[in-house]
């Protein structure tokens, strides 16, 4: 199976890369624009196509919302088109906050969506123009996703915990936020079996079980042997461009019903600093 991989570079491409089989191109950014159709009517030869590319800084897309919709939306239909013209396999990722946050229990993919940023609604769109085209594509909503690749200057939040934590600084995280965190190396195995299964459609694959932030800083803590103390805040305290769901950790219905089930969140943590230290 010949796959082409969009995005690679990022936490979720580069684990990806690590756990599966099969022969995987990977372009940068720089050879494979996913914003240039000419570099998107090339995808002759593959038999599937997974896009982890994505305009993805929530705020940033609250003053460019042009950008944001270009990328996650305009692009990936472009890319669903050619696949289903080929009769490729298309996967691509999408994200929890296509949800407001009112139900204010894990949401599952009937639940309808009802996003609160532009870039919601850009991930929302993309998700639409997909499934419009009835083809031979999966949809995957994540939350949270960290990784061992994440970029050395700014790390994952269990990173920074961590570190603010060994030089004895005062962390303050909020506590009335709650999501489903997903290591990178879960979602991506579960993505691949995923795969094998040609059940096509929308899916929800994240770490089960819902969790503040305030909570997931602890068990990080916890199960990195460190004792600190931590400050549980109000989002309100936290000032941000665009507005977030306050619930928006995801249940993986689909997926169980299917036979993969998910490692919890806490597990996700374990797992994340084992590879870290390997």
């Amino acid at each position: 199976m010949k796959i082409l991989l969009i995005g690679g570079s990022g936490q979720l491409g580069r684990a990806i890369l690590a756990r599966w089989t099969g022969e995987i191109l990977a372009p940068s950014h720089e050879t494979f624009d996913i914003n240039d159709p000419a570099a998107i009517a090339t995808i002759d030869g593959f038999d599937m196509v997974v896009n982890c590319a994505a305009f993805h800084n929530v705020d940033t897309c609250e003053s460019q919302p042009e950008a944001a919709f270009a990328t996650n939306a305009l692009a990936v239909d472009r890319l669903a088109a050619e696949c289903h013209e080929r009769a490729v396999t298309f996967m691509t990722v999408s994200t929890d906050y296509v949800f407001d946050g009112r139900k204010g229990a894990p949401y599952v993919e009937s639940d309808c969506p009802h996003p609160l940023s532009a870039y919601g609604v850009s991930k929302l769109a993309g998700e639409l123009l997909v499934e419009r085209r009835n083809m031979k594509a999966f949809v995957v909503r994540t939350c949270g996703v960290y990784g061992t690749n994440a970029s050395r200057s700014k790390g994952t939040f269990i990173d920074r915990v961590i570190t603010q934590a060994k030089n004895g600084e005062k962390i303050r995280i909020v506590n009335d936020v709650v999501v489903s965190p997903t290591y990178a190396g879960h979602l991506a195995e579960a993505m691949r079996k995923l795969l094998d299964t040609e059940a096509y459609g929308l899916y929800h694959v994240c770490n089960a079980g819902a969790v503040t932030w305030y909570e997931f800083a602890k068990k990080a803590l916890e199960l990195a042997g460190i004792d600190h103390p931590i400050e549980p805040i109000s989002s309100s305290e936290w000032k941000a461009a665009a507005v977030r769901p306050a619930y928006s950790a995801l249940a993986s219905e689909k997926l169980g019903a299917l036979g993969i089930t998910m490692p919890t969140w806490a597990e996700g943590i374990a797992a994340y600093l084992r590879d870290k230290a390997s």
